[in-house]
């Protein structure tokens, strides 16, 4: 156990006293967030506000809310992966500089030593989106606030859970990699791919159906649908309230991905925490196996 702590503690701190890769994954959630906000939050208000009937007239602070639910919520889905990443690289940049080697040869099991990369990517990712988290709060209490405490609990737990699943995820590609050439590649395709395939980026329902019934078999997806669920539960819930019916309201849930289908059945929110946990603990179990694989090797 002391070596585990060892190692943990070495990994957090040489990522931290690395500013560039540390203020990088920091950075990334707030450019997203100006980003979005600037090009993005125009364009899902027109999207929503042409379903509306021209009979019913909601609030602009209505609007807003719901608007920066959908841009928070997105946001937070894609830094809980794409941020894991960039701190698991450590792992990486141990093998280019050889730090690795002299780690197989010590008398450290093979698994204290992936466990030890795993949690240290863990609590540093960890730290960074809940920062980012702070932020998207202090925007949503800008432009409209309607989340209840238990909303925010919740959102809290859905953020630990994603990225428990993106530094799991990011374990197993990185395992693979040697390179600083392969990291710059890796990270490129992440950084501009995950957060299409997770419905973050583009409403599912925006894809044909035989991409969308590939995506329903991706665990994101569901991490994503679970932070829209929590950012915006409570601006639907004030726009149930104000008259729109409850046909209109599951017709907007499915448009927002709040809703999500797997083949035809709705996958209700247990059962979205149960996928993302199975396949946390699957990649933690196929993460360890591997580097169990190569010590023998």
């Amino acid at each position: 156990m002391s070596a585990f702590l060892i190692l943990v503690k070495r990994n957090i701190k040489l990522f931290f006293k690395d500013k560039g890769m540390f203020f990088t994954s920091l950075i990334t959630p707030l450019i997203l967030l100006v980003l979005y906000v600037t090009f993005l939050g125009n364009v899902y208000r027109d999207n929503f506000t042409s379903l509306l009937p021209d009979t019913l007239q909601l609030s602009s602070g209505l609007i807003d809310g719901l608007v920066g639910g959908q841009l928070v919520s997105s946001i937070l889905a894609v830094s809980c992966v794409t941020v894991a990443f960039c701190s698991n690289f450590l792992m990486v940049q141990d093998k280019v500089s050889g730090a690795i080697k002299d780690f197989r040869i010590a008398p450290i099991k093979s698994s204290v030593l992936s466990l030890s990369y795993y949690m240290a990517t863990l609590l540093s990712t960890l730290i960074i989106c809940l920062i980012a988290m702070g932020f998207c709060l202090a925007y949503l209490a800008v432009v409209g606030w309607y989340l209840s405490f238990a909303d925010v609990c919740f959102l809290f737990l859905d953020i630990v859970l994603l990225v428990l699943f993106g530094t799991a995820l990011s374990s197993i590609i990185n395992f693979f990699l040697s390179t600083q050439g392969q990291i710059s590649a890796v990270s490129t395709i992440i950084s501009a791919g995950y957060g299409f395939i997770c419905g973050a980026y583009m409403p599912i329902y925006s894809f044909g159906e035989t991409l969308q019934k590939i995506i329903s078999f991706l665990p994101g997806t569901y991490g994503t649908s679970l932070i829209r669920n929590h950012t915006m539960q409570g601006v639907l819930a004030e726009m149930k309230a104000q008259g729109i019916p409850e046909a209109g309201m599951k017709e907007l849930r499915d448009l927002l991905d709040c809703n999500l289908y797997f083949f035809g059945h709705q996958v209700d929110l247990p059962a979205m925490y149960l996928i993302v946990g199975i396949a946390v603990v699957v990649l933690i179990m196929l993460y360890v196996l591997l580097n169990k694989c190569k010590k023998q090797k």
